[in-house]
């Protein structure tokens, strides 16, 4: 059975495709077309999936869409009668939700010729969250928990997961919502952009909770764990908010109404430096989100009183929350996939259709490595190409087959304080670079967020930069020792190491640490054992490989970005690539 799931006309889009109860690849479109969060239809992504899978879409036996329009029916009929919202908004969601039909449509302008004689299923939008990280996780029984902005009128659920089944117990249905809070108060502090909201997260270190008791007032908790929105802050239940899903980067239109501001004070102008003031507002904004969801998980333990939780949703990204999950909660094991938000919608959506058709569940996803492969033909090619733009640019380009020889020389380099692409085997599936299509420097050096943001990141200094560390050194420099193979978990750096890797400490003296397997990623585990033998320190410092745009999917790219940065090394493959005075 081949199942090809889509995040399709939605920030994020993605694709995924199943065979067999077995994942082949996955990757957002977003990759391909060069636009951050791209929305819309799937194309590419679609196109990558099915050659990878080596089919054609007249094998797809099934394409699974994480949205079902029927759901909730009654309540989005009650909301009309009983809350009578500005008509506009009823016409926006209705046009929006004519531009959602016609899948069928869509793969047959986008294949013309490979005429799809599958079905075409829609699953509940939480439902495919929940079944993204439970289906593919390594428990046999976990609580399963969703919490995002909306999604099928709703923005959080939660329940069980035995075996196939998910038993949903709880929902927060629209208008209230964790992630239009979140949302609400990032564009409140200037930062625009969907998807903005980590840049709130990495804010909060530096300040203090002191508008824990205004947060208090906006997000009001419920007994059965839930949440409620004092709805007198927001916009989006009563008025047309301005929103962009199709063929772009997506665009949402201010949340918020003029009452959190007579409750804050002004917004934040962007072109305005941060103030103290400001950072005490994201520390209470990630203070209350984490108040609220931890309710919501002590809530669920005590009628699933199990060992493990599954956390999905735009909201499990929040990756500090969930470093907290076991200390501050009953459960003692977290899974978090890789693409936690909208994007891994595809997969929960085609393993949703599997195991709802009594397909066994047989596959664990350990890594994110799903996305394409470009093999050492394809980039010698590549290198021949440019040759005169490399000797231009003063660039040695040394093949070295010998992998060994390839990791030492490369942690020489990082060792040696340069800033190193490393551009290696298959593109990491969900938002994190994790040593696929990565970015490596000295977590030793207090100077290196400096130096990476003025070689090539160009973003705010108060972002923090992650640390990937062997897996079987976690618990000699982290307070906590678990396999974090997705970069969604922060945790505490043990005190006494911390002065160790200043780049990679953040304020809190926290890190977003990625543990890496030689299991499931050998080379870059060599890479990183190689940088111990040299500097006693089992990490690397670990960023994307791109410079303001998405991640970097092929060579070209890759060496696109190597030329028109200050990057020193590039390793493409089996190639090592220095520039001279680098």
């Amino acid at each position: 059975m081949i199942i090809l799931g889509l995040n399709a006309f939605h920030g994020d889009a993605s694709a995924a495709l199943v065979r067999d109860g077995v994942l082949i690849a996955a990757a957002e479109e977003e990759r391909f077309r060069r636009i951050k969060h791209w929305a819309g239809f799937p194309r590419q992504a679609i196109d990558y999936c099915l050659a990878e899978a080596g089919v054609t879409l007249a094998d797809v036996d099934v394409v699974a869409v994480n949205s079902d329009e029927t759901a909730h029916r009654g309540a989005k009929i009650a909301y009309v009668l009983t809350r009578r919202p500005d008509p506009r908004l009823i016409l926006d969601r209705l046009k929006n939700r004519k531009a959602r039909k016609g899948v069928v449509e869509h793969l047959a302008e986008a294949f013309p010729g490979q005429a799809f004689m599958g079905k075409v299923v829609g699953v509940e939008h939480h439902m495919a969250h929940l079944s993204s990280a439970f289906h593919v996780s390594p428990f046999a029984e976990a609580a399963v928990i969703s919490v995002d902005g909306f999604g099928d009128f709703s923005s959080a659920a939660w329940g069980i997961g035995k075996g196939r089944d998910i038993t949903v117990d709880g929902r927060v249905l629209f208008p209230h919502s964790l992630g239009a809070f979140y949302q609400a108060i990032t564009q409140y502090l200037g930062f625009p952009h969907y998807g903005d909201e980590y840049k709130v997260m990495g804010l909060a270190p530096y300040g203090q909770p002191a508008f824990l008791s205004e947060m208090r007032k906006i997000v009001r908790l419920q007994g059965d764990g839930g949440f409620r929105l004092d709805l007198s802050y927001f916009r989006h239940h009563r008025e047309k908010i301005d929103y962009t899903w199709t063929g772009g980067s997506p665009e949402v239109g201010d949340l918020f109404s003029p009452m959190l501001e007579q409750l804050l004070g002004p917004r934040r102008d962007p072109s305005v430096p941060l103030t103290q003031r400001d950072k005490d507002i994201a520390r209470s904004t990630q203070a209350m989100y984490e108040e609220a969801f931890f309710h919501l998980l002590t809530a669920v333990h005590k009628r699933h009183p199990v060992e493990a939780v599954c956390i999905a949703g735009g909201c499990g990204n929040n990756s500090v929350a969930n470093g907290k999950i076991r200390r501050l909660t009953p459960f003692n094991k977290v899974y978090v996939q890789s693409a936690a938000g909208d994007a891994g919608g595809a997969i929960g959506a085609a393993f949703s259709v599997w195991t709802g058709s009594g397909g066994a569940r047989d596959f664990v996803m350990d890594h994110a490595y799903w996305g394409p492969a470009f093999g050492e033909d394809a980039i010698a090619a590549l290198l021949k190409s440019h040759a005169a733009e490399l000797k231009s640019a003063g660039c040695k380009v040394t093949p070295i087959k010998d992998e060994a020889k390839l990791c030492s020389r490369t942690a020489e380099a990082v060792a040696a304080g340069k800033v190193v692409g490393w551009f290696q085997g298959r593109m990491e599936w969900g938002p994190r670079a994790l040593g696929a299509r990565s970015i490596i420097g000295d977590p030793r050096r207090a100077d290196m967020k400096e130096i990476l943001n003025a070689k090539i990141k160009r973003r705010e200094s108060f972002r923090p930069f992650a640390p990937s560390v062997l897996e079987e050194a976690v618990i000699d420099w982290f307070e906590e020792d678990d396999a974090v193979p997705f970069m969604m978990q922060v945790f505490q750096i043990r005190e006494a190491r911390r002065a160790q890797i200043p780049a990679v400490t953040h304020a809190d003296g926290s890190g977003r640490l990625q543990t890496v397997s030689a299991a499931t990623n050998p080379r870059y585990h060599k890479l990183i054992s190689a940088f111990r033998d040299q500097t006693d320190v089992p990490m690397v410092l670990n960023t994307s490989f791109n410079e303001n745009e998405p991640v970097v999917c092929t060579p070209a790219e890759a060496l696109d970005c190597f030329l028109r940065t200050k990057m020193d090394v590039l390793v493409l493959g089996d190639n090592y690539i220095e520039r001279a005075g680098g």
